[in-house]
């Protein structure tokens, strides 16, 4: 938790440097990622909305996700994670964004998509960027290895902004 908290900190500290806000866009961290963002005292200065779209309906009504992605490639892909980071730029006119979808367990994994496979995408201005992960653990263990991740991804991506602005 204190890892996690330190690094929603110091995103919080760069979005500031950059005058710039987030949103996340979460399926199964449940809005882990919101919250631990929002723990930090001050982030309504830089964080927008967050949207938590368990059901694949929540995600093309909240996100503008495509319901034929869902059909065609899973919830858990890097197509609708992808969307859901647009769509979640698109409805929140935040600049940074972050988007999560991943079987967390004990449940719902396949051979295709163990326990543990979550795909994560961040999102800045135009840019999309995504990843696959295989986390191992217990569902708590996976949700909170997916916020670090998340939260990392962002620090990453803003990082890079700060470089190019100096």
């Amino acid at each position: 938790m204190k890892e996690i908290t330190q690094l929603a900190a110091e995103l919080g500290r760069r979005l500031q440097l950059l005058n710039a806000h987030v949103t996340t866009a979460e399926s199964c961290t449940g809005g882990g990622i919101a919250e631990a963002i929002t723990r930090i005292p001050g982030s309504s200065a830089w964080f927008e909305a967050g949207y938590v779209t368990y059901s694949n309906r929540q995600k093309t009504r909240q996100l503008n996700v495509p319901t034929p992605l869902f059909d065609s490639v899973g919830a858990v892909s890097r197509e609708v994670v992808e969307a859901m980071v647009r769509g979640a730029q698109q409805e929140s006119l935040a600049r940074f964004a972050v988007a999560v979808s991943g079987v967390a367990g004990p449940d719902g994994g396949s051979p295709s998509k163990p326990v543990g496979t979550v795909w994560l995408a961040w999102g800045v201005g135009d840019a999309v960027s995504s990843e696959l992960q295989h986390f191992a653990g217990d569902r708590d263990e996976v949700r909170r290895q997916t916020v670090k991740a998340a939260l990392e991804g962002l620090l990453r991506l803003a990082a890079r902004e700060i470089e190019n602005q100096g």
